[in-house]
Protein backbone atom coordinates (compact mmCIF):
# COMPACT_ATOMS: atom_id res chain seq x y z
CA UNK A 1 0.00 0.00 0.00
CA UNK A 2 1.17 3.23 -1.06
CA UNK A 3 1.43 5.95 2.53
CA UNK A 4 1.34 9.09 2.07
CA UNK A 5 3.36 11.32 4.71
CA UNK A 6 0.82 13.40 5.45
CA UNK A 7 -2.25 14.27 6.61
CA UNK A 8 -3.10 18.09 6.77
CA UNK A 9 -6.03 19.94 7.89
CA UNK A 10 -6.01 23.61 8.87
CA UNK A 11 -9.14 24.55 10.83
CA UNK A 12 -10.62 27.85 11.97
CA UNK A 13 -11.63 27.52 15.39
CA UNK A 14 -15.52 28.32 14.26
CA UNK A 15 -15.88 24.91 13.21
CA UNK A 16 -17.92 22.12 15.10
CA UNK A 17 -18.45 18.49 14.22
CA UNK A 18 -21.45 15.74 14.47
CA UNK A 19 -21.95 13.35 17.19
CA UNK A 20 -18.86 11.24 16.29
CA UNK A 21 -18.15 7.74 18.52
CA UNK A 22 -17.63 7.09 21.77
CA UNK A 23 -15.44 4.25 23.42
CA UNK A 24 -16.76 0.82 24.82
CA UNK A 25 -14.99 -1.66 26.34
CA UNK A 26 -12.15 -0.32 24.35
CA UNK A 27 -14.19 -0.13 20.87
CA UNK A 28 -14.94 3.05 18.74
CA UNK A 29 -18.86 3.27 17.95
CA UNK A 30 -20.88 5.88 16.59
CA UNK A 31 -22.01 7.16 13.29
CA UNK A 32 -19.98 10.56 13.01
CA UNK A 33 -16.88 11.66 11.04
CA UNK A 34 -14.98 8.11 12.55
CA UNK A 35 -17.15 6.29 11.07
CA UNK A 36 -17.26 8.11 7.73
CA UNK A 37 -13.69 8.47 7.68
CA UNK A 38 -12.79 4.93 8.72
CA UNK A 39 -15.11 3.53 5.45
CA UNK A 40 -13.52 5.99 2.95
CA UNK A 41 -10.31 4.88 3.88
CA UNK A 42 -11.13 1.50 3.28
CA UNK A 43 -12.28 2.44 -0.26
CA UNK A 44 -9.31 3.58 -1.13
CA UNK A 45 -7.36 0.84 0.43
CA UNK A 46 -9.34 -1.63 -1.67
CA UNK A 47 -9.24 0.75 -4.86
CA UNK A 48 -5.37 1.30 -4.75
CA UNK A 49 -5.66 5.03 -3.52
CA UNK A 50 -3.55 6.76 -1.32
CA UNK A 51 -3.83 4.61 1.40
CA UNK A 52 -3.31 5.65 4.89
CA UNK A 53 -1.20 9.04 6.09
CA UNK A 54 1.89 8.34 7.99
CA UNK A 55 1.47 11.81 10.10
CA UNK A 56 -1.38 13.95 11.17
CA UNK A 57 -0.79 17.40 11.77
CA UNK A 58 -4.35 19.66 12.91
CA UNK A 59 -3.77 23.42 12.69
CA UNK A 60 -6.24 25.48 14.31
CA UNK A 61 -6.96 29.55 14.40
CA UNK A 62 -8.34 30.21 17.91
CA UNK A 63 -11.11 33.05 16.77
CA UNK A 64 -10.52 32.78 12.93
CA UNK A 65 -13.31 33.87 11.28
CA UNK A 66 -14.00 34.04 7.05
CA UNK A 67 -13.41 37.65 8.14
CA UNK A 68 -10.44 37.56 9.51
CA UNK A 69 -8.73 35.51 6.90
CA UNK A 70 -10.02 37.87 4.33
CA UNK A 71 -8.54 40.96 5.86
CA UNK A 72 -5.24 38.45 6.66
CA UNK A 73 -4.71 37.39 3.09
CA UNK A 74 -4.57 41.36 2.01
CA UNK A 75 -2.34 42.64 4.97
CA UNK A 76 -0.43 39.49 4.14
CA UNK A 77 -0.53 40.06 0.29
CA UNK A 78 -0.09 44.30 0.74
CA UNK A 79 3.18 43.40 3.17
CA UNK A 80 4.75 41.41 0.45
CA UNK A 81 4.15 43.87 -2.38
CA UNK A 82 1.20 42.58 -4.20
CA UNK A 83 -2.82 43.99 -4.33
CA UNK A 84 -3.49 42.02 -1.29
CA UNK A 85 -6.68 40.53 -2.90
CA UNK A 86 -5.04 38.40 -5.34
CA UNK A 87 -3.14 36.90 -2.39
CA UNK A 88 -3.25 33.62 -0.61
CA UNK A 89 -2.36 32.48 3.03
CA UNK A 90 -0.34 29.20 2.79
CA UNK A 91 -4.02 27.45 3.91
CA UNK A 92 -5.85 28.73 1.67
CA UNK A 93 -3.91 26.63 -0.97
CA UNK A 94 -4.66 23.45 0.27
CA UNK A 95 -6.69 21.26 -1.98
CA UNK A 96 -9.78 21.12 -0.09
CA UNK A 97 -11.54 24.02 1.72
CA UNK A 98 -15.14 23.78 3.63
CA UNK A 99 -16.56 26.19 5.56
CA UNK A 100 -19.55 24.98 8.41
CA UNK A 101 -22.13 25.91 10.26
CA UNK A 102 -21.29 25.91 13.62
CA UNK A 103 -22.93 25.43 17.67
CA UNK A 104 -22.09 23.62 20.66
CA UNK A 105 -24.64 21.20 22.51
CA UNK A 106 -26.27 24.19 24.66
CA UNK A 107 -25.28 27.40 22.81
CA UNK A 108 -25.64 28.79 19.21
CA UNK A 109 -22.50 30.01 19.25
CA UNK A 110 -19.68 27.55 20.61
CA UNK A 111 -16.78 28.88 22.86
CA UNK A 112 -12.95 27.03 22.44
CA UNK A 113 -13.84 24.06 24.72
CA UNK A 114 -16.85 22.52 23.12
CA UNK A 115 -15.26 23.44 19.86
CA UNK A 116 -11.87 21.96 20.33
CA UNK A 117 -13.86 19.21 21.55
CA UNK A 118 -15.75 18.50 18.43
CA UNK A 119 -13.00 18.67 16.66
CA UNK A 120 -10.92 15.66 18.50
CA UNK A 121 -13.36 14.01 19.71
CA UNK A 122 -16.16 14.19 16.87
CA UNK A 123 -19.19 15.05 19.48
CA UNK A 124 -20.83 18.18 20.49
CA UNK A 125 -20.21 19.09 24.16
CA UNK A 126 -21.79 22.23 26.39
CA UNK A 127 -20.00 25.47 26.98
CA UNK A 128 -16.97 24.97 28.69
CA UNK A 129 -16.76 21.58 28.22
CA UNK A 130 -13.43 19.26 27.32
CA UNK A 131 -13.76 16.08 26.10
CA UNK A 132 -16.36 14.81 28.12
CA UNK A 133 -20.30 14.11 26.97
CA UNK A 134 -23.03 16.95 27.76
CA UNK A 135 -24.66 14.70 30.02
CA UNK A 136 -21.93 15.83 33.15
CA UNK A 137 -23.08 19.09 34.83
CA UNK A 138 -20.21 21.40 34.29
CA UNK A 139 -19.48 21.95 38.04
CA UNK A 140 -19.44 18.46 38.49
CA UNK A 141 -15.88 17.57 40.09
CA UNK A 142 -15.80 13.83 41.07
CA UNK A 143 -13.52 12.10 39.21
CA UNK A 144 -15.87 9.54 39.03
CA UNK A 145 -18.72 10.79 37.52
CA UNK A 146 -16.11 12.83 35.24
CA UNK A 147 -13.99 9.72 34.05
CA UNK A 148 -17.32 7.85 33.35
CA UNK A 149 -18.47 10.86 31.02
CA UNK A 150 -15.24 10.99 29.09
CA UNK A 151 -14.81 10.51 25.36
CA UNK A 152 -11.50 9.37 23.61
CA UNK A 153 -9.19 11.90 21.84
CA UNK A 154 -7.06 12.06 18.38
CA UNK A 155 -4.21 11.92 20.85
CA UNK A 156 -4.80 9.79 22.99
CA UNK A 157 -5.68 7.03 19.52
CA UNK A 158 -2.40 7.62 18.70
CA UNK A 159 -0.66 7.19 22.12
CA UNK A 160 -2.54 3.94 22.07
CA UNK A 161 -1.26 2.68 18.60
CA UNK A 162 2.28 3.87 20.01
CA UNK A 163 2.67 7.02 17.71
CA UNK A 164 4.33 10.09 18.73
CA UNK A 165 2.17 13.20 19.93
CA UNK A 166 2.71 16.48 20.40
CA UNK A 167 0.70 20.52 20.88
CA UNK A 168 2.08 23.92 19.84
CA UNK A 169 0.15 26.88 21.01
CA UNK A 170 0.87 30.71 21.68
CA UNK A 171 -1.56 30.20 24.36
CA UNK A 172 -1.20 28.39 27.67
CA UNK A 173 -1.07 24.44 26.81
CA UNK A 174 -3.47 23.90 29.82
CA UNK A 175 -5.99 26.23 27.53
CA UNK A 176 -9.02 25.65 26.09
CA UNK A 177 -8.01 24.02 22.81
CA UNK A 178 -4.82 21.92 23.35
CA UNK A 179 -6.32 20.95 27.04
CA UNK A 180 -9.15 19.44 24.79
CA UNK A 181 -6.81 16.78 23.67
CA UNK A 182 -5.47 15.24 26.99
CA UNK A 183 -7.79 16.47 29.32
CA UNK A 184 -11.34 15.14 30.71
CA UNK A 185 -13.13 18.10 32.43
CA UNK A 186 -16.89 19.51 32.80
CA UNK A 187 -14.81 23.01 33.38
CA UNK A 188 -11.94 24.89 30.94
CA UNK A 189 -11.32 27.24 33.49
CA UNK A 190 -9.42 24.34 36.13
CA UNK A 191 -6.06 24.55 34.53
CA UNK A 192 -4.02 24.39 38.05
CA UNK A 193 -5.16 22.98 41.30
CA UNK A 194 -5.99 25.95 43.20
CA UNK A 195 -8.50 26.94 40.58
CA UNK A 196 -10.24 23.14 41.16
CA UNK A 197 -13.60 23.68 42.68
CA UNK A 198 -13.96 22.79 46.38
CA UNK A 199 -13.90 19.30 47.39
CA UNK A 200 -13.23 18.31 43.72
CA UNK A 201 -11.37 14.44 43.31
CA UNK A 202 -10.50 15.55 39.58
CA UNK A 203 -7.20 16.26 38.42
CA UNK A 204 -6.50 19.72 37.31
CA UNK A 205 -5.49 20.44 33.40
CA UNK A 206 -1.65 20.57 33.70
CA UNK A 207 -1.74 17.34 35.74
CA UNK A 208 -3.69 15.14 33.40
CA UNK A 209 -1.23 16.75 30.77
CA UNK A 210 1.68 14.97 32.63
CA UNK A 211 -0.62 11.49 34.16
CA UNK A 212 -2.17 10.90 31.28
CA UNK A 213 -3.27 6.88 30.88
CA UNK A 214 -2.86 6.72 27.13
CA UNK A 215 0.64 5.24 25.79
CA UNK A 216 3.12 7.37 27.92
CA UNK A 217 1.68 10.39 27.10
CA UNK A 218 2.79 13.25 24.94
CA UNK A 219 6.26 13.48 23.28
CA UNK A 220 6.29 17.34 22.59
CA UNK A 221 4.42 19.85 24.58
CA UNK A 222 5.21 23.76 23.43
CA UNK A 223 3.32 27.00 24.49
CA UNK A 224 2.73 29.03 27.42
CA UNK A 225 1.76 28.61 30.99
CA UNK A 226 4.68 28.52 33.48
CA UNK A 227 2.62 29.17 36.41
CA UNK A 228 0.34 26.08 36.75
CA UNK A 229 3.49 23.68 36.24
CA UNK A 230 5.34 25.99 39.04
CA UNK A 231 4.73 25.57 43.00
CA UNK A 232 3.59 28.18 44.27
CA UNK A 233 6.78 28.83 46.38
CA UNK A 234 9.24 28.67 43.21
CA UNK A 235 10.08 31.61 41.96
CA UNK A 236 9.53 32.29 38.06
CA UNK A 237 12.61 31.57 35.74
CA UNK A 238 11.84 35.07 33.72
CA UNK A 239 10.35 37.16 35.95
CA UNK A 240 12.40 36.77 39.80
CA UNK A 241 9.84 38.74 41.09
CA UNK A 242 6.32 36.26 40.28
CA UNK A 243 5.99 32.88 41.52
CA UNK A 244 4.35 29.71 40.54
CA UNK A 245 0.67 28.81 40.87
CA UNK A 246 0.41 25.47 42.58
CA UNK A 247 -0.89 25.02 45.62
CA UNK A 248 -0.03 21.44 45.94
CA UNK A 249 3.74 22.06 46.56
CA UNK A 250 4.36 20.03 43.06
CA UNK A 251 7.15 21.49 40.49
CA UNK A 252 5.76 19.91 36.83
CA UNK A 253 8.29 20.78 34.75
CA UNK A 254 10.58 19.02 37.06
CA UNK A 255 8.57 15.74 37.46
CA UNK A 256 8.55 16.27 33.22
CA UNK A 257 12.35 16.01 33.63
CA UNK A 258 12.34 13.01 35.49
CA UNK A 259 9.75 10.98 33.60
CA UNK A 260 11.84 9.80 30.86
CA UNK A 261 15.62 9.40 29.86
CA UNK A 262 15.97 11.93 27.32
CA UNK A 263 13.27 14.37 28.60
CA UNK A 264 14.32 18.31 28.37
CA UNK A 265 12.55 21.55 29.86
CA UNK A 266 13.10 25.16 27.92
CA UNK A 267 11.21 28.53 28.94
CA UNK A 268 13.17 30.81 26.28
CA UNK A 269 13.99 30.74 22.64
CA UNK A 270 17.89 29.91 22.55
CA UNK A 271 17.24 27.26 24.58
CA UNK A 272 14.61 25.85 22.51
CA UNK A 273 16.44 26.24 19.38
CA UNK A 274 20.21 24.29 21.17
CA UNK A 275 17.28 21.07 21.52
CA UNK A 276 19.24 18.55 19.04
CA UNK A 277 16.11 15.83 18.16
CA UNK A 278 18.53 12.82 18.05
CA UNK A 279 19.12 12.84 22.04
CA UNK A 280 15.74 14.60 22.90
CA UNK A 281 12.87 11.92 23.41
CA UNK A 282 10.63 14.52 25.26
CA UNK A 283 10.42 18.14 25.30
CA UNK A 284 8.29 20.45 27.18
CA UNK A 285 8.51 24.38 26.65
CA UNK A 286 7.04 26.70 28.25
CA UNK A 287 7.71 30.31 27.35
CA UNK A 288 5.44 32.61 29.55
CA UNK A 289 3.95 32.59 32.84
CA UNK A 290 0.66 32.68 31.09
CA UNK A 291 0.14 33.11 27.24
CA UNK A 292 2.93 33.77 24.92
CA UNK A 293 3.13 37.29 23.70
CA UNK A 294 1.29 38.37 20.79
CA UNK A 295 3.52 37.93 17.42
CA UNK A 296 3.89 41.60 16.91
CA UNK A 297 4.79 42.39 20.96
CA UNK A 298 7.50 39.26 21.10
CA UNK A 299 10.26 40.87 20.46
CA UNK A 300 10.05 42.85 22.65
CA UNK A 301 10.49 39.66 25.33
CA UNK A 302 14.29 40.06 26.99
CA UNK A 303 14.49 36.26 27.30
CA UNK A 304 12.86 35.68 23.53
CA UNK A 305 10.08 33.84 22.62
CA UNK A 306 9.91 31.73 19.56
CA UNK A 307 8.00 32.35 16.60
CA UNK A 308 4.42 29.83 16.05
CA UNK A 309 6.39 28.20 13.15
CA UNK A 310 9.72 27.87 15.16
CA UNK A 311 7.85 25.97 17.62
CA UNK A 312 5.95 23.81 14.79
CA UNK A 313 9.14 23.22 12.73
CA UNK A 314 11.29 21.48 16.55
CA UNK A 315 8.19 19.69 17.01
CA UNK A 316 8.05 17.99 13.40
CA UNK A 317 11.88 17.95 13.84
CA UNK A 318 11.49 15.57 17.25
CA UNK A 319 8.35 13.99 16.84
CA UNK A 320 9.69 12.81 12.92
CA UNK A 321 12.22 10.38 15.20
CA UNK A 322 8.96 8.35 15.74
CA UNK A 323 9.26 5.68 12.79
CA UNK A 324 5.52 4.69 13.08
CA UNK A 325 4.22 8.48 12.58
CA UNK A 326 2.72 10.77 14.72
CA UNK A 327 -0.02 13.33 15.86
CA UNK A 328 0.21 17.43 16.04
CA UNK A 329 -1.52 19.84 17.10
CA UNK A 330 -0.45 23.77 16.11
CA UNK A 331 -3.09 26.44 17.91
CA UNK A 332 -2.22 30.16 16.73
CA UNK A 333 -4.50 30.76 20.19
CA UNK A 334 -4.35 34.74 20.34
CA UNK A 335 -5.83 35.28 17.28
CA UNK A 336 -9.04 35.33 19.16
CA UNK A 337 -7.56 37.20 22.30
CA UNK A 338 -6.87 40.33 19.84
CA UNK A 339 -10.35 40.34 18.76
CA UNK A 340 -11.34 40.50 22.21
CA UNK A 341 -9.63 43.17 22.68
CA UNK A 342 -10.73 44.97 19.50
CA UNK A 343 -7.01 45.08 18.41
CA UNK A 344 -7.39 44.00 14.99
CA UNK A 345 -3.60 44.71 14.43
CA UNK A 346 -2.66 42.37 16.44
CA UNK A 347 -5.56 39.45 15.61
CA UNK A 348 -4.01 39.84 11.91
CA UNK A 349 -0.18 39.26 12.82
CA UNK A 350 -1.06 36.16 14.23
CA UNK A 351 -3.50 34.72 11.52
CA UNK A 352 -0.20 35.42 9.44
CA UNK A 353 2.13 33.94 11.72
CA UNK A 354 -0.37 30.82 11.71
CA UNK A 355 0.13 30.94 7.82
CA UNK A 356 4.45 30.64 7.98
CA UNK A 357 3.76 27.96 10.48
CA UNK A 358 1.78 26.39 7.51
Amino acid sequence: MKTSKYALLAISLVTTAPIGFAETNGKLEGSGWFDRGSAKLAALKRGGGAGQAKNVILFVGDGMGVSTVTAARILDGQQRGSDGESHRLAFERLPHLAISVTASANQQTSDSAPTATAMVTGIKANDGALSVTPALARNQADAGRVADASVVTIMELAEQRGLATGLVTTARVTHATPAANYAHLPERNWEGDNELAAGATVKDIARQLLESPYGDGPEVVLGGGRRYFYSNAAQDPEYPAKMGGRADGRNLHQEWLASRKGASYVWNRDQLVDINPSNTSRLLGLFEPSHMRFELDRGDDVAGEPSLAEMTRKAIELLSQDPDGYYLMVEAGRIDHGHHAGNAKRALADTIALSEAV
